[in-house]
């Protein structure tokens, strides 16, 4: 799943070439539209397929941003503010093109899902292979209760006394700090690639209870987790599996990555162990890692 290093660099390479543009039109695809005629939520959620294209229709794009591993359209129409909401899920890509011939990676043309026509004959293009992702039109955030609830950005002053003062907490203080640290509400935007490595460059276990681990070296964990995120941005994220960044760009983060799906320890030279937590498989050195 697209972490916030890669969901940064969407943004980064998308916000250009969406801003101040107009949407003429919208294509959902028949799996969409099937999809919810079933009464299931693949991809748009909380609206109809004729609604969203409805509602789409002469919206222009003020801004792209990110919260956490979310991208946020900033839309206007008729004077009125809105907001979509779109999550990458396991496989999720844009693409801001002139025809869907330009979408050359056969594995997202074939899973292209949402066509936003252009009023200046451009498209722009959401495909999502496994379907996990989201699009959610909505008036603003608090309209969605669960952004509200996301922990500050990693980057923000107030991120680190926010997690520290929460990995204190008795909800988590018996969780595995794996766990803790990938939890969108104490930290923002870091899922299993970099809690892993963070973990690693830290020489912590990764089903080390939260609460065994000085507040001192929690402050150092965090640090570590935000270097981490710092250098994935700038290279523009880990293209693992199906992740790619705007047009099919892929990062180069993944070259860096020294724990990550890795099956000996590139410092002592073990073999690694796996081990699932919280519901991910957290790959560790047992003899680096305590």
């Amino acid at each position: 799943m697209p972490e916030l290093p890669e969901v940064e660099g969407v943004v980064r390479s998308l916000g250009p070439a969406a801003a101040g543009r107009t949407v003429r039109d919208a294509v959902i695809s028949e799996t969409i539209v099937r999809s919810k005629a079933e009464s299931k939520e693949a991809i748009l959620k909380n609206i109809s397929p004729e609604e969203f294209v409805f509602r789409m229709r002469g919206m222009q794009v003020l801004r792209v941003t990110r919260r956490s591993k979310y991208i946020y359209f900033h839309l206007e129409k008729n004077g009125e503010s809105f907001l979509l909401v779109s999550h990458l899920g396991m496989s999720g890509a844009w693409f801001a093109v002139g025809s869907l011939d330009e979408v050359t990676e056969g594995k997202f043309r074939r899973h292209i899902h949402v066509i936003f026509e252009m009023e200046d004959g451009g498209l722009l293009v959401y495909a999502d292979i496994r379907r996990f992702g989201e699009l959610r039109l909505i008036g603003e955030e608090s309209d969605h209760p669960p952004l509200l609830a996301m922990a500050p950005e990693p980057f923000d002053e107030e991120a680190e006394g926010h997690f520290l003062e929460l990995s204190a907490s008795r909800k988590y203080r018996d969780k595995p700090i794996k766990e803790t640290i990938m939890d969108g509400h104490v930290i923002s935007g870091c899922g299993n690639i970099y809690a892993t490595e963070a973990l690693f460059r830290m020489g912590i276990h990764p089903a080390r209870k939260t609460g065994r681990i000085s507040m001192e070296r929690r402050a150092k964990l965090f640090r570590s987790i935000v270097e981490i995120l710092r250098e994935a941005v700038e290279a523009g994220g880990s293209s693992i599996s199906d992740y790619r960044n705007i047009n099919g760009q892929a990062g180069s983060m993944q070259d860096r990555l020294r724990m990550y799906g890795k099956k000996h320890c590139p410092d002592c030279g073990s073999e690694t162990k796996r081990r699932t937590i919280g519901g991910r498989t957290s790959v560790y050195c047992p003899k680096c890692q305590h």
